[in-house]
């Protein structure tokens, strides 16, 4: 199940989807088991494995339980070159043009390198922005990066249009797991008019009303992750606002 056609195919026609993120560190196999059956019930778009720190969580088995609930796609979101998992169905093979470190930029990618040449999964290279919303998240902490400033739209659509530029195939704006507050509307506006290639919103998405405020800003992806750990059968209301946007068109 290839994911990055149907991403490229929905933003072309101008649809909308919604991605469910799963951290192997916070799950609980009986609300994962029950997120994993309402997603496909209520038609979410796909499924991410990942975090940032992944000290005790266990990538391959997670994939297991979301897929033995739900025939949804499971995408890679990994933190470094140790999370890789055979079981998933594509990998967001993330460099992180927001930041200057050099390990997440390429460092991460070569020691992926030869792991991934060996596993039979569709690696989607991805342009990825960290966005200051308020607090430093675990992504910051770990990278040693810095974040793009909340109020500095311009900065992050040059980022974005740069990592178009060396070849991306997805722009990712992420405020991180935990934000305080989602990405701001100016700046998802701002980089979707700088870019022709798909645009992914992430972090800070606690409400149908913060996903709606995304998906009108110009977002072709949003993310929800924590809300949606914590409280699964809050999914029908953010699935409702999927829905919404894709009944206009």
């Amino acid at each position: 199940m290839n994911v990055y056609p149907q991403i490229l195919e929905a933003a072309l026609k101008g649809q909308k989807m919604l991605a469910v993120l799963i951290d192997p560190d916070r799950i609980d196999p009986k609300k994962t088991a029950l997120l994993a059956a309402q997603a496909a019930h209520y038609g979410i778009s796909f499924f991410m494995v990942g975090g940032s720190l992944l000290t005790e969580g266990e990538v391959s088995q997670t994939i297991k339980l979301i897929k033995s609930h739900a025939k949804l796609p499971v995408v890679l979101f990994p933190g470094n070159h140790s999370h890789l998992a055979p079981e998933a169905d594509s990998l967001f093979l993330l460099s992180l043009i927001s930041g200057r470190n050099p390990e997440y930029l390429i460092g991460q990618h070569v020691a992926a390198a030869p792991r991934l040449r060996k596993m039979d999964l569709e690696v989607i290279p991805t342009g990825y922005m960290l966005v200051l919303c308020d607090n430093l998240t675990t992504v910051a902490y770990v990278s040693q990066t810095l974040p793009i400033p909340y109020e500095k739209a311009e900065v992050a659509a040059n980022t974005a249009l740069a990592g178009e530029y060396l070849g991306m195939r997805l722009a990712y704006l992420d405020g991180g797991s935990g934000a305080a507050k989602p990405i701001s509307p100016r700046m998802i506006r701002t980089v979707k008019q700088s870019i022709n290639i798909p645009l992914i919103i992430g972090g800070g998405i606690r409400t149908p009303e913060a996903l709606h405020m995304a998906f009108a800003a110009g977002a072709d992806v949003v993310v929800v992750g924590t809300r949606l750990e914590e409280e699964p059968s809050l999914i029908s209301d953010f699935a409702a606002v999927l829905h919404q946007f894709n009944k206009k068109k």
